[in-house]
């Protein structure tokens, strides 16, 4: 990115290449839209181009990219369109560190449930699974993106796990 902002624009053809994959699934677990998530992912691009000058190199890129993609997801909320969908049926089992069994009826359940459940969460609680379940962000990044201390990231992860749980197991009897 540094090069990016130094003037030389063809490495974004290289940042886009090696994140664009990352920022739809970030996107696409928010959203449940794929459609959306691809403008999202452009928009995160061409924010990324136009506030180059902003990117001092201190940090990691990683954690300054998620950054934007937050404030763009933020704004498309903001502008009305509703996001209230959350797929996790490829990515179930990734809640809980396992591996993607077979496919089969009880999974296709569980996965329904757990699409419920992971709808019913806060924003908040839903951000910090994605970015830790998901893109398997690390705590003190995850705080940097969210702009509050790794203590805080910490007890959000586990409180929306907890939560998790309880409304997984709620609509499962149901």
């Amino acid at each position: 990115m540094l090069r990016v902002k130094a003037g030389d624009l063809d490495k974004m053809g290289l940042l886009f290449e090696r994140y664009n994959r990352p920022l739809f699934a970030f996107f696409y677990h928010m959203t449940h839209k794929r459609d959306v998530s691809e403008d999202l992912v452009q928009n995160v691009f061409y924010r990324m181009l136009k506030y180059k000058h902003t990117f001092t190199g201190e940090g990691e890129f990683r954690t300054w990219m998620y950054h934007l993609a937050r404030n763009i997801l933020n704004d498309s909320v903001k502008q009305n369109k509703s996001f209230d969908h959350y797929d996790v049926h490829e990515m179930a089992d990734k809640l809980s560190g396992g591996t993607l069994a077979d496919e089969g009826f009880e999974k296709k359940e569980n996965a329904d449930f757990l699409h419920k459940a992971m709808a019913g969460l806060s924003d908040d609680y839903r951000e910090v699974l994605v970015l830790s379940r998901f893109q398997e962000m690390k705590y003190d990044e995850i705080a940097k993106v969210l702009n509050i201390n790794e203590g805080t990231v910490k007890v959000r992860v586990h409180r929306a796990l907890g939560e998790l749980k309880k409304m997984f197991f709620t609509n499962e009897r149901r």
